[in-house]
């Protein structure tokens, strides 16, 4: 069994804000390679229930066998977690007790060079979470136009040099196909030079994986979602890596923790104050501890935000 799946961060923090009853019906949106799951399971009792979601037909293999002695506890869904409603309903789930995102990419997925997540080793450029459909991040700068790829580098990766690396990919490809990691980390090398290139290519990969798996859109979704699926005193608890995510998560739970007005009447003489959805239950993001961070040192970035359906 391969062990870069697991590789799990902050698990004794999302137990601790994630599991409120152990005989309860919880949601893991981004089971990977189980590493969170199946400490879960641990805390649960034998009536208490995990619904499992991935993109990765590998992940969902691999955790099935991972899992397989909670077998009967564990359903398992390959899909995008923002269908997290339609497949609860599939599953005649009214609300559970818990859902975590766990946001971001595998340890697997990084090292599996078949996938061309990572620009530290040569692969082809795919980069696609789930491999049944889409375009590869070969497709995206093969295809899309200069304005288009430096606005994706811009908005998903915050490369200030977004233009200038943009131009020079579509130079280049009018000579010759971009399709793997080591061509395009030549051409950032290229257009930025040595002192910035780390940084430039660990964003332009990022930039890229984002707009291909369209990873903001389907976060923004899926957490949209939560409010009506949690139980009352259930929690929400969601591990981000980049500050695109986690700024996406802060402003939802802001928003969602807000006492709102609303008049029903507009013949009314005052508004109806509605009670908030969520109350917040980490003032600051949770971060691993530094031992963790050096045992671990991919879990540096991770930042746990937590709420609970009031």
């Amino acid at each position: 069994m391969n062990t870069a799946y697991h590789e799990p961060v902050l698990v004794r923090e999302v137990l601790t804000y994630l599991i409120t009853a152990t005989d309860g019906v919880y949601v893991d949106a981004t089971t990977g390679g189980g590493g969170h799951t199946k400490p879960m399971l641990e805390r649960l009792t034998k009536s208490g229930r995990v619904v499992c979601f991935d993109r990765d037909a590998d992940a969902i293999a691999e955790t099935k066998q991972r899992l397989h002695p909670w077998k009967s506890q564990v359903t398992f869904i390959q899909d995008v977690f923002s269908r997290i409603r339609d497949h609860l309903v599939e599953l005649s789930i009214d609300n559970v007790d818990g859902i975590l995102f766990d946001l971001g990419v595998s340890s697997f997925q990084i090292n599996n060079l078949d996938r061309g997540f990572t620009y530290q080793q040569d692969a082809k450029l795919d980069m696609r979470m789930d491999a049944r459909s889409g375009l590869t991040a070969a497709d995206v700068l093969q295809t899309y136009g200069e304005n288009e790829l430096a606005d994706v580098f811009y908005r998903y990766g915050e490369e200030r040099r977004a233009r200038r690396i943009a131009r020079r990919i579509v130079q280049e490809r009018d000579k010759r196909a971009i399709t793997t990691s080591g061509e395009l980390a030549a051409i950032i090398r290229e257009s930025v030079g040595q002192k910035y290139l780390t940084k430039s290519m660990a964003r332009i990969f990022q930039a890229l994986r984002i707009e291909i798996n369209a990873e903001l859109e389907h976060l923004s979704n899926a957490l949209s979602q939560t409010p009506g699926l949690l139980n009352t005193g259930g929690r929400l608890v969601v591990i981000s890596y980049h500050s695109l995510e986690d700024r996406i998560v802060k402003n939802f739970l802001k928003e969602v923790s807000a006492t709102q007005k609303k008049t029903d009447d507009p013949f009314a003489r005052h508004d109806t104050e509605v009670e908030p959805a969520f109350k917040i239950l980490t003032k600051k993001p949770v971060q691993p501890a530094p031992e963790e961070q050096m045992s671990n040192p991919r879990s540096r970035s991770a930042k746990l935000r937590a709420a609970e359906r009031c």
